[in-house]
């Protein structure tokens, strides 16, 4: 059973949290096919390994850098003794066509159990990937496109194997302190397409990813449609190669932060695992530290679920243009 937390209330609480160990996977996942982007290091490297040691029968890296992928591969092997059951898949989520490419060949696997989305990126520095801010594309746009494509073959496998599948969106604590001064815009998107207010960008796409998987956790509860699990996963801070295009002068105490407080990327992959196994009961919600945890008073507030709808309705548009029929997978 899960336990259901609220945010840490001052920093004392957050350091303890941060500092104490997590829960250690030990869930059977034999017969399992599982995805993990953004899987060639760190969090996602980590989680990746957990399932070849859990037993799945396929685990999947969705990886821009096929070269590291394959390092990876090869590291996981060696520490697990394990061969034939890691596999490496190119996808770039600064890409749509990409995305389309790497969901079209998961639509030819016997079964999808998992599906972690642990890709992410967090810079100063704008730029541009398919119209949109860098951190918006690949964080968000790309992300949920990415769930969406995916979503039939995860319920298939519920119809057929009788099991629970899972997504999981890999979000952050960050989303507790995003202003998202862009909210009250006539187009969230669009507002967020230009390089203003770039030192909040990681942040708003954090927040945007809790809003959407709230609004679109409900939207399939509302159908007959097979189970899936959708959830998001903190992390927590960790030793990771997250913050390397941080700007100054942040580049300067995260190293030091990292060194003194930061969890492993070990340690914090538990997390993730924990909330690709969970039960229906974390259905739209936000996992931390192994448990069920509050979002930001923001999320939960009147303004917050205005919000949401809007986001929701906006990126169902972009998705809808990306790759049309995709919204449809919502309720079928």
């Amino acid at each position: 059973m899960f336990k259901f937390l609220e945010p840490p209330s001052n920093p004392l609480k957050q350091l303890i949290a941060q500092l104490l160990p997590l829960e250690y996977p030990t869930a059977d996942c034999s017969g399992k096919s599982v995805i993990v982007t953004g899987a060639n290091v760190g969090l996602g490297l980590e989680a990746a390994r957990h399932f070849v040691r859990l037993n799945a029968e396929r685990v999947i890296l969705g990886c821009r850098d096929l070269g590291k992928a394959e390092e990876a591969k090869n590291d996981i092997e060696l520490s697990e003794r394990k061969v034939g059951v890691v596999e490496v898949w190119h996808l770039d989520l600064g890409s749509f066509d990409s995305v389309i490419e790497f969901c079209e060949r998961a639509e030819k696997l016997d079964r999808l159990d998992v599906v972690i989305e642990s890709a992410g990126l967090a810079t100063g520095i704008y730029e541009s990937y398919e119209g949109y801010e860098r951190q918006i594309t690949v964080n968000v746009i790309s992300t949920f496109l990415t769930a969406l494509l995916l979503l039939p073959s995860l319920r298939r496998t519920m119809t057929q194997f009788n099991t629970l599948p899972h997504i999981v969106i890999v979000s952050s604590a960050a989303h507790y302190y995003a202003s998202f001064e862009e909210r009250t815009a006539p187009s969230i998107f669009e507002a967020l397409k230009g390089g203003d207010n770039m030192t909040d960008r990681y942040n708003t796409s954090k927040l945007l990813e809790i809003l959407v998987v709230r609004e679109l956790a409900w939207e399939m509860e509302k159908t007959g449609a097979p189970k899936v699990v959708l959830n998001t996963a903190c992390p927590g801070f960790c030793r990771t190669r997250l913050f390397r295009d941080l700007p100054f002068p942040f580049w300067l105490g995260v190293p030091i932060a990292l060194l003194l407080l930061g969890r492993t990327p070990e340690m914090g992959s538990r997390t993730l695992v924990k909330a690709a196994v969970a039960d229906e009961a974390t259905h739209g919600k936000h996992i931390v530290d192994c448990s069920v945890g509050n979002v930001s008073s923001f999320v939960r507030s009147d303004e917050g679920k205005e919000v949401q709808k809007k986001v929701f309705q906006e990126l169902l548009f972009i998705l809808e243009k990306i790759k049309p029929g995709v919204v449809e997978n919502i309720w079928h």
